[in-house]
Order: C-alpha cells, then structure tokens, then sequence
C-alpha cells in the first residue's frame, strides 16, 4: 500500500506526470528500498484519482503526447498525512538467493562459491550506485531538514549493503573449508 503514498509525498514536492515521478523521482531517489515500475505507477495514478487524492491536468503538445501534469488535492494530502503518521511493521523478508542457499547442498562447493561470487559482485555495483547518491546541504532550514531525513534513508542502504558484503565475504570462506 505504500506505493500510492510514495507518489503523493513525490507530488507533494512537485506537480509531476507518471514518466517524471519514474525518471526523476523513484529512480534517482528511492528505487534502492522502493523500486517502481512504470505501468504501477500510472495504475496508481488512475485510482488514486479516482479516490480524489490527485487531480490531472492535460497540457497539450504538438507532435508529441499530451502531457498528464498531477497534483494532490486536499483529500491526497490529509491521506498523506495520516499515513506518514501510522505505524509501518517491519517487512517480510523473501529473497530467491537464501532459498538457493539453504538447498545448495546438492551442488558442488565451486558452483556454490560462483553464486556467492554473483551475489557479492552485485552487492558491490549496488552500494557504488548508493553512494554515488549525493544530497546537497541547504541553508533553508525546513529544506535541510528534509534533505537530512533523505540521507537517512540511503545511509541504510549502504550500510545494508556493506553488511551484505561482509556476510557474503563469510560465506566464501565458510565454503571453501566444506568438505565436497
């Protein structure tokens, strides 16, 4: 459910179409804990406004598609607003990797080692990718402060990261020392 909240607290910011909040605000922000992907995020826009949380505004081009500029409504942001105040439970964690992981014993410690190696490889580009995330400071306040609670949210991230790594760097060496 959280989706159609990311993308009011995105229109919050800025009155936006569907391809703006993908390419310039879930991809360059949040994707690293909150990935979107376009289809979702224009059926969301749909019933969200179809449940008065957004309204559109179609600018017209030539030679190109009309534009769909949304911006929330009153409704949209009282929504906000008690959402952002609610309790969110920890997520479930699934990932197909510890699956492979917890069976592996049926392949041989080298194809073992060679997914780790994938994983760890992949681990790696992804906190590059955070911390290449910059957050510039700001001598407004209210700007800093919100830019602040961003930084909070990719420092995470790469922390994750990191403990990933270090977990992955474990389980090599634990698989090498395994008998095949």
């Amino acid at each position: 459910m959280s989706l159609p909240h990311a993308i009011l607290g995105f229109l919050q910011l800025l009155p936006m179409t569907g391809y703006d909040l993908k390419t310039q605000a879930f991809d360059t922000t949040v994707a690293h804990f909150w990935p979107a992907v376009q289809p979702q995020i224009y059926r969301e826009l749909e019933r969200m406004e179809e449940l008065g949380w957004v309204t559109r505004e179609v600018q017209v081009q030539t030679g190109r598609p009309n534009r769909h500029v949304y911006t929330t409504t009153a409704a949209g942001q009282a929504e906000f607003a008690r959402w952002l105040a609610s309790y969110q439970s920890p997520p479930a964690h699934r990932e197909a990797f510890l699956i492979q992981l917890f069976f592996a014993a049926q392949l041989p410690n080298a194809a073992i080692r060679s997914l780790l190696m994938q994983q760890l490889q992949a681990h790696e580009t992804r906190m590059a990718e955070l911390q290449q995330i910059t957050i510039p400071p700001s001598d407004d306040p209210l700007l800093q402060r919100q830019r602040t609670l961003m930084g909070l949210t990719r420092d995470l991230g790469v922390q994750l990261e990191q403990t990933y790594i270090a977990w992955l760097h474990s389980c090599l060496a634990t698989v090498a020392a395994l008998p095949e």
